[in-house]
């Protein structure tokens, strides 16, 4: 599939965290390989930490507005999700 047709989901989460918060993207059906690729760029240009959790990438802090913009620029069809 590619990424125009794709739709990620971006929210910001709290839930279990201790308080901090993180920006979850959901939604991409894409081989490991390049989720683990497009999260290490994402952390580059927002120049903090993340992980990937099973299907979900997690960046460390509020950065929902940023990672948006940064996958419209590769071809995703972005969403907000929650607040």
């Amino acid at each position: 599939m590619r990424s125009s047709q794709q739709k990620a989901t971006v929210r910001l989460d709290r839930k279990g965290r201790g308080g901090k918060s993180v920006t979850v993207i959901e939604g991409l059906q894409i081989p490991q390989k390049e989720r683990e690729a497009l999260l290490k760029q994402l952390k580059a240009k927002l120049g903090t930490g993340g992980t990937v959790k099973e299907s979900c990438l997690e960046i460390q802090g509020d950065h929902c507005d940023a990672v948006m913009a940064a996958l419209e620029k590769l071809g995703y069809r972005t969403k907000r999700s929650g607040g």
